[in-house]
């Protein structure tokens, strides 16, 4: 049975070696490393599963970005990813933990009948359509890097409320201020 902690109680040594045994240790030159680039997760969305020794066997983090539109105006969004579970360890159900916990703390973080916050993450459409991601309003999305344009996927209660063409990129001080203008 999985333990799910705040990201933020475990030590950050142990993430990046969990995250380094997943992905590799050339995993930072990926596009989604490049488009939350700069930032911090978001404590309050990001979790770590603990087995029942209490090792670390995966994490997610969530990471606030921005879809900026051709005029220049950013549109806020939530990244999820990386979501890791450890090789070996993997087809337990760590990672659909992870995911459940995430997701229920963005929803919850909205009035009943409000739309959550819209997601994006890179990943397979298969594994992360359980969840209501899908690349159907994504189509004319960019990345700074290269990316497989069916794997980018949004969950959004109203797409309508994002642009339709977009760069996607870190939300910083200096995006915040381009939304305020």
């Amino acid at each position: 049975m999985a333990t799910l902690v705040p990201l933020s109680a475990v030590d950050s040594a142990l993430v990046e070696q969990l995250l380094d045994a997943v992905f590799g240790e050339q995993r930072h030159a990926r596009t989604a490393y490049r488009i939350r680039e700069g930032v911090d997760f978001l404590p309050g969305h990001s979790f770590a599963a603990l087995d029942e020794d209490d090792y670390l066997v995966g994490s997610i983090q969530l990471w606030p970005v921005a879809l900026t539109d051709p005029k220049g105006r950013p549109h806020p969004l939530i990244m999820v990813g990386p979501v890791a579970v450890m090789p070996g360890r993997q087809g337990e159900g760590f990672g659909k933990a992870l995911m459940a916990a995430s997701l229920g703390a963005i929803d919850a973080a909205f009035d009943e009948g409000a739309p959550p916050f819209p997601q994006v993450l890179i990943g397979d459409p298969e594994y992360y359509g359980q969840w209501g991601f899908t690349a159907e309003h994504t189509g004319n999305w960019h990345c700074p890097g290269p990316f497989e344009r069916h794997r980018l996927l949004l969950r959004t209660g109203n797409p309508s409320i994002l642009p339709d063409e977009g760069m996607l990129g870190p939300w910083t001080s200096e995006t915040s201020q381009a939304a305020k203008d």
